[in-house]
């Protein structure tokens, strides 16, 4: 049985370029915290920006005035949502959805690093083949 390596290393033998073929055994822990912990602050600050984003969108086409209007014509009292649904408030929530986020995905990055190192004792790496153009 030949595997994608084994036969873009017989492509490589017409060819002039070079290939490696290299074997993932080992994933540095701090390093796979770090670069989870920087793709957290990415998705943090898109997490921010778009629920304030949307809270402008629709501050400002009035759509959560129409909804107090419907709210109040459905139960029949007087709701205001707009006094439940200010900028402070989308503000002060969505920094709460990304610091949880945050902590999350970052606490996944090193969980899949652990995961990843444990099972390359059973399975011995993942093969990956390199080559040089």
């Amino acid at each position: 049985m030949t595997t994608v390596a084994d036969k873009l290393a017989k492509k490589s033998s017409k060819t002039t370029t070079k290939q490696v073929r290299l074997r993932l055994v080992y994933v540095d822990f701090w390093s796979a915290v770090k670069l989870s912990f920087l793709a957290a602050v990415a998705i943090a600050i898109a997490t921010v920006v778009f629920f304030v984003l949307i809270f402008l969108i629709l501050d400002t086409t009035g759509l959560i005035s129409q909804a107090d209007e419907f709210i109040g014509s459905v139960t029949g009292e007087a709701f205001s949502m707009s006094a439940i649904l200010s900028f402070t408030q989308v503000l002060a929530f969505s920094a709460i959805v990304a610091i949880l986020n945050l902590v999350v995905v970052t606490v996944m990055g090193a969980v899949v690093a652990g995961i990843y190192n444990l099972a390359v004792k059973v399975t011995g790496g993942l093969l990956v083949g390199f080559t040089s153009n």
